[in-house]
């Protein structure tokens, strides 16, 4: 059985990496393509395209690997089915529950890559993307985000904040802070031209105007610089930059931890949390489900077909997993549940499917 399950299992993993070598050229090939449309904007020359495209590749690894185990594992089962191997195997004595576990035992150092590409790799990575390509088409004090037309705003304690603009450097453009008071009466008003991080949770803000404001007078001050405590890190304006599907674990616990203290919407954040914690699952349920469905219509369906369904497959599983992020949202459902609820269903499907493949 040890030679049975390095048998499945190698075919499984050349058949799985190959799959995933050609999905990533293609979808590359796509970015590129993608990108060509802004080349000769401002800086932005097809070297640094090139570059945009190369450190999106660790976020496109990241997102396919799925896809990649679905279909590999389909097309190595499928040349078992058509080669007779399969009926050898199960005739040998070989369950359903053995071919099961040789292709899990894959999948698992596959979903560790997985797990490490997403935490690791591709959000360092993505975030110097987009600083590349803003800085390019920008200048290099580009604008990266705007959370609204009057800048991002978030609240600590009794402090209101609007930061204006983030350029790619994370120094802050037009920065007003409003003080109030238990009674929530405005107690003090402050802006500042820019400001960059100091570092021990402090800003330190330049150009610095500030109105204190009394019961029954305003007196007003300015600075050439203030330093400014504040629970705002860098990191928390990353997802200005970056979608919160594609920051690190870490990344998003802070957003909120941040967010969640000032009583401020945390749902999306949530959901991307829980999904970046289960996506690593998605490769092992990809490849469960592979099993039944490579069997499945042997006679009236090539490894054409197969590899078709699978794409299918895996473009109907990405999808679902996309729409249940933005319903969990827009309906404040729970985030685990926004999250697993595709890895369920696809869990599902691949069980009900082997039952009716024994059953026959």
């Amino acid at each position: 059985m040890r030679t049975l399950t390095r048998y499945i299992g190698k075919d499984v993993l050349l058949s799985t990496l190959l799959i995933f070598v050609a999905l990533i050229g293609l979808f590359t090939f796509f970015d590129l393509i993608n990108e060509m449309r802004d080349v000769g904007r401002g800086s932005y020359t097809l070297v640094t395209a090139l570059l945009y495209v190369a450190l999106h590749i660790p976020q496109r690894l990241y997102e396919l690997f799925p896809v990649a185990a679905l279909i590999g594992t389909l097309f190595a089962i499928s040349q078992f089915v058509a080669n007779s191997e399969f009926t050898v195997m199960r005739a040998s004595g070989a369950s359903i529950f053995q071919v099961g576990w040789a292709v899990v035992r894959v999948g698992i150092p596959l979903a560790l890559v997985t797990f490490l590409a997403g935490e690791y790799v591709a959000p360092p990575a993505e975030r110097l993307a987009q600083t590349v390509r803003a800085a390019a088409l920008g200048g290099a004090t580009g604008v990266v985000a705007q959370q609204f037309e009057s800048g991002f705003w978030f609240k600590q304690d009794l402090t209101f904040v609007n930061i204006r603009t983030v350029l790619s450097d994370m120094t802050l453009v037009g920065v007003r802070i409003y003080e109030f008071d238990r009674d929530l009466r405005l107690t003090a008003v402050r802006s500042a031209e820019t400001g960059k991080f100091a570092g021990d949770g402090r800003w330190k803000l330049e150009q610095v105007k500030s109105t204190e404001i009394g019961r029954d007078s305003a007196q007003v001050t300015t600075q050439p610089t203030w330093l400014w405590a504040s629970v705002l890190q860098p990191s928390i304006l990353t997802v200005y930059q970056v979608a919160p599907e594609r920051l690190a674990l870490s990344t998003l616990y802070d957003n909120i931890r941040v967010l969640g203290t000032g009583a401020q919407k945390t749902s999306r954040f949530e959901i991307a949390f829980w999904s970046k914690v289960l996506y690593p699952a998605a490769v092992l349920v990809m490849m469960v489900l592979a099993l039944p469905f490579a069997q499945f219509q042997r006679r009236q369906g090539g490894v054409g077909f197969r590899i078709f369904a699978g794409t299918m497959l895996g473009l109907a599983f990405w999808l679902i997993e996309r729409l249940f992020s933005y319903l969990g949202v827009l309906n404040d459902w729970q985030p685990l549940f926004s999250a697993a609820f595709p890895l369920a269903v696809f869990t599902g499907v691949a069980l009900a499917m082997q039952y009716y493949i024994e059953r026959r």
